[in-house]
């Protein structure tokens, strides 16, 4: 918030002074580029493993139009098309997330990674809801090409985010609850400091950076383990980048991270 003063002409001498607030979301949600992490510990377990960031400023997220919503109902039937209900687990896109979740702790019965668990939904001719258009376009890419793929406000951020092993000591509120969480030490978190953005890996999301229609800036997140290689990471991301210009506006950009460039500033 930024304090700023407007004289009220009528009181001529003895002006009277209003404190107005002035909210700041775009413009200045930062006083420095906040840094973006994968820890080194990260792509020593889970070897190929790539990341591809895309930002986007300045958007105006809005209720999805027709046409969008009928790009996600595309793509769920595309889902429908792809997956066998009774063999969804052995798709080798999705096989590959549920061994990664293995190797640190997590049952995949139990904690499904992200675009498993909306596959598995759409298979059973369930309708995803149309949240807003930020929102859906997560998902549109989360099942055309059986990814993890979703974003997260960046507007809100207060520090550094990253990819790392959780220590046990950071806190989760997981979206829809009050409840404060805490991960197990040495399971896959997505964090500003200690404060837990995403569970397990691609798990669930927080309340913090939920994707809202007052979100201004965000940054998605399309996760790539092998079989997907780093060149589909990257068509995906500028498919994300068309899609939000198209349905949003806004300035958007898009880096991969992986072990060779693990970092990147949220900037424009």
């Amino acid at each position: 918030m930024l304090g700023c003063w407007c004289a009220d002409e009528g009181q001529g001498v003895g002006a009277r002074f209003l404190l107005v607030a002035v909210k700041l979301r775009a413009e200045a949600w930062m006083s420095r580029p906040f840094t973006y992490r994968i820890s080194e510990e990260i792509f020593v377990r889970f070897p190929g493993y790539v990341r591809g960031v895309a930002l986007a400023f300045g958007v105006q997220n809005r209720p999805s139009p027709p046409e969008l919503v009928a790009m996600l109902r595309e793509a769920e039937a595309q889902a429908r098309r792809q997956l066998h209900p009774d063999k969804i687990a052995e798709h080798p896109r999705i096989a590959a997330w549920r061994e990664a979740y293995r190797a640190f702790g997590a049952k995949p019965s139990e904690f499904r990674p992200s675009m498993e668990a909306l596959a598995r939904r759409v298979v059973k001719d369930q309708q995803l809801p149309s949240i807003n258009a930020l929102v859906d376009i997560g998902n549109v890419l989360s099942l055309r090409y059986l990814v993890p793929a979703g974003g997260h406000a960046i507007d809100v951020l207060k520090g550094d985010i990253s990819l790392r092993l959780a220590g046990g000591q950071e806190t989760f509120i997981p979206f829809g609850s009050e409840e404060v969480e805490h991960p197990l030490p040495g399971e896959v978190i997505f964090a500003e400091g200690d404060t837990v953005l995403t569970r397990r890996w691609t798990w669930r999301q927080a309340n913090h950076t939920l994707t809202l229609l007052t979100t201004t800036a965000i940054e998605y997140n399309v996760d790539g383990l092998p079989p997907v290689t780093v060149d589909e990471v990257e068509q995906i991301c500028q498919e994300a980048g068309g899609l939000i210009s198209r349905f949003c506006g806004g300035r958007v950009r898009y880096e991969i991270l992986s072990r060779d460039r693990p970092s990147l500033e949220l900037s424009e």
